[in-house]
């Protein structure tokens, strides 16, 4: 799972689980939601919103089946990693 930090006002970082189809959004309050069943052009659309929390409202809340799950304190990079790019996962959710 690749995680990118993004400049919003509502999200702290994104990631995806493209086998999984699995969103995972990390919000400014530090909460973290798994996203199920989501496509790939969901995360795209999002990293790439002009406003993320307004597109998490319309397109993602209330869609996909969720959880929240506890607070994973990483390191996490800042942007998109290399390896995210090539399709490798730095690290892993424990």
């Amino acid at each position: 799972m690749c995680f990118t930090a993004v400049e919003s006002t509502t999200l702290a970082t994104v990631a995806y689980d493209e086998a999984r189809q699995l969103l995972q959004l990390e919000f400014r309050n530090r909460a973290v939601d798994h996203y199920f069943g989501a496509p790939a052009t969901v995360q795209e659309i999002l990293r790439g919103a002009p406003s993320r929390g307004g597109y998490f409202n319309q397109a993602i809340r209330g869609r996909y089946a969720f959880v929240r799950v506890p607070s994973i304190e990483t390191s996490k990079p800042a942007g998109v990693s290399p390896q995210c790019e090539r399709g490798e996962a730095p690290w892993h959710a424990r």
